[in-house]
């Protein structure tokens, strides 16, 4: 394959490589390095001649399977998974915007506690839009699995934001 090729085809997800990366590593300079160093191993796989189903599925595969090494390298506990990914617009008014940014601090808090491939799936279904399919092999897991994972999230997220609703009533 052709460099420019190449670089035709990971620049489309090139992207959603970085949200993944930085969704595992927090870091954002982290999350640059884990990109290149993940593009450098998926020139040498395509030189190679490997074939794939499909190079996005196996770039984020690759990705994941990076960042998750690095954090064991690390390790290092103050590191953990934050979904940044929920940004607060901005609005006219300041009563609106402290309440979105409230609203999406407590859905940070939220995915915090969920377990990480609970995260992993609502990171990859919810905000990079990937099918079922296409989670079940990045995260090398039956699409079953990968629904379960996603349903459980989303029931956990909801009850402890209503839980959360029902406390900030009460205290009124």
């Amino acid at each position: 394959m052709k460099t420019t090729h190449f670089i035709e085809k990971v620049q489309i997800f090139e992207a959603k490589m970085f949200r993944l990366a930085r969704r595992i590593l927090v870091s954002e300079d982290a999350a640059k390095d884990a990109v290149q160093e993940v593009l450098l191993k998926l020139w040498e796989k395509v030189n190679q001649n490997s074939n794939f189903n499909s190079i996005e599925a196996y770039a984020m595969q690759m990705t994941k399977n990076h960042c998750l090494d690095q954090l064991k390298l690390k390790a290092n506990q103050n590191l953990h998974l934050v979904h940044d990914n929920f940004e607060a617009e901005e609005d006219e008014s300041d009563e609106n915007s402290s309440h979105n940014e409230t609203r999406m601090q407590l859905i940070k808090n939220v995915m915090d506690k969920l377990p990480e491939q609970q995260k992993m799936v609502m990171q990859l279904r919810d905000i990079e839009n990937y099918s079922f399919t296409e989670i079940a092999e990045i995260l090398d897991i039956s699409e079953v699995a990968a629904r379960v994972n996603l349903s459980r999230a989303r029931k956990s997220v909801i009850q402890k934001i209503k839980k959360n609703k029902a406390y900030e009533t009460q205290t009124k």
